[in-house]
């Protein structure tokens, strides 16, 4: 019987300095048993991300490269990335390096193992590593996750993470709407209101921050934007489309 198999999500834009290495960690993270496909959405990228994934994908045939004309944002990217996607698992990995891919195993675990149907991985539980910044960013992330647990009913420490993961059936069945940062609240609205609802778990994860000097794009207006899918997902939900 052949492996079940990992899609691993990668939306890139002008991350020329830093796409190399996370993709090589990529490869070097423990899978626990599970076959690769990586899934690249260069989201109009103005630098040379995508001439750098087309040199890696030449030596690797588990990478896609799929680009966008123009940038539309994590959220339309992930989308694209979604639909492409074949594996049992589907993980949402960024092309910067505030997250390890060598941490892929406790993320993947509860779900190989049949305890859960998607795994948020919490920059706030557990005795992992995170680089100090910024107090506001912080108290916006906390006030976000307080305001979607108060609409989805889940106790959720880390909304805004990256590191999501899901049972392929799941999240391709989900018809995601937000383009940018909207995403995060969006899902996570979107999952709490299934019938029946998965088994959502969160691990702990190690989080290396960045400035906006060393490329983070991530703004206020894009926590506003937070707020608003959070009611607008919550009290307007769209229906998963049939698998």
């Amino acid at each position: 019987m052949a492996n079940k198999m990992l899609s691993v999500i990668i939306p890139c834009y002008n991350e020329e300095n830093t796409i190399e290495k996370l993709v090589g960690r990529v490869f070097n993270a423990d899978r626990i048993g599970l076959d690769l496909e990586v899934i690249i959405i260069d989201d109009g990228s103005s630098d040379s991300s995508a001439e750098k994934i087309n040199k890696m994908a030449e030596n690797h045939d588990e990478i896609q490269l799929n680009k966008h004309p123009i940038n539309r944002g994590k959220g339309a990217a992930l989308r694209t990335g979604f639909a492409l996607s074949k594996g049992d698992i589907v993980l949402v990995q960024d092309a910067d390096l505030e997250y390890d891919p060598l941490e892929y195993p406790r993320l993947l675990e509860p779900i190989v193992n049949g305890e859960a149907d998607v795994v948020f991985g919490s920059r706030f539980i557990g005795g992992d590593s995170h680089r100090v910044l910024y107090f506001w960013h912080y108290l916006g992330n906390k006030f976000i996750t307080l305001c979607s647990n108060m609409f989805t009913n889940l106790n959720l420490s880390d909304v805004e993470t990256c590191f999501k993961v899901f049972k392929g059936d799941i999240i391709r069945s989900i018809d995601i709407q937000e383009n940018r940062f909207g995403f995060e609240p969006e899902i996570t609205a979107k999952l709490s209101r299934l019938k029946p609802m998965p088994f959502i778990y969160e691990v702990g994860v190690s989080y290396f921050g960045r400035t906006y000097q060393d490329g983070k794009k991530i703004g206020w207006r894009d926590g506003v934007r937070a707020l608003y899918c959070i009611v607008k997902y919550n009290l307007i939900y769209s229906r998963p489309r049939s698998s």
